[in-house]
């Protein structure tokens, strides 16, 4: 998709060199796409932090091996 946006130049320029892409916009993919996993990440943490997993503590090594050797 074509773009085109109205972003500083200092602001491309820092993106360019802690992205390392080969030009802008490969240093603008780069970017967006940490933002995007990092937000992804960060709405994981919070439905974690509302609803803890609950482990069952019949759920242990030795059973997990005789399920997998049933297949």
């Amino acid at each position: 998709m074509k773009v085109t946006a109205l972003i500083p130049d200092d602001l491309v320029k820092e993106v360019m060199k802690l992205t390392e892409g080969k030009n802008i916009t490969d240093s603008l993919i780069i970017a967006l796409k940490s933002y995007v996993s990092g937000k992804k990440v960060e709405y994981l943490i919070d439905e974690v932090s509302k609803e803890p997993l609950q482990f069952n503590e019949a759920f242990v090594e030795y059973g997990i091996r005789k399920i997998n050797r049933k297949r």
